[in-house]
């Protein structure tokens, strides 16, 4: 069955990098895109990027707070997608999960079919 497996989130201060891992199996994922989500408490889930699976095409959210800071990427052949994140902030403490659709609505999290357990990032000051 499909598994996404986050890795690499962890407790950073506050202009600091993390790049969180997303490992794919148990599908081609061909047509599909892959996202990176994050849901901070009391809040809903909320789009931060994705990636096409077959043409590497990247998609960010237009929320101003984090334009320019987080870079998808995917690695096709170890079947893994990155988020790199630069100068967080503390605003940036969430769950981020990752997530596969073929839906084409790549910034709506209802239209995923599959999703990670998620990997938790703490930006301290």
């Amino acid at each position: 069955q499909v598994q996404l497996v986050e890795s690499g989130g962890g407790l950073v201060q506050a202009g600091g990098s993390l790049r969180l891992s997303c490992a794919a199996s148990g599908h081609t994922f061909r047509g599909y895109d892959l996202g990176w989500f994050r849901q901070a408490p009391g809040k809903e889930r909320e789009f931060v990027a994705a990636i096409s699976w077959t043409g590497g095409d990247e998609f960010y959210t237009d929320d101003a707070a984090m334009k320019g800071r987080f870079t998808i990427s995917r690695d096709s052949a170890k079947y893994t997608v990155y988020l790199q994140m630069n100068s967080l902030k503390l605003e940036d403490t969430a769950v981020y999960f990752c997530g596969a659709s073929n839906k084409g609505w790549v910034q709506v999290a209802d239209e995923y079919d599959y999703w990670g357990q998620g990997t938790q990032v703490t930006v301290s000051s």
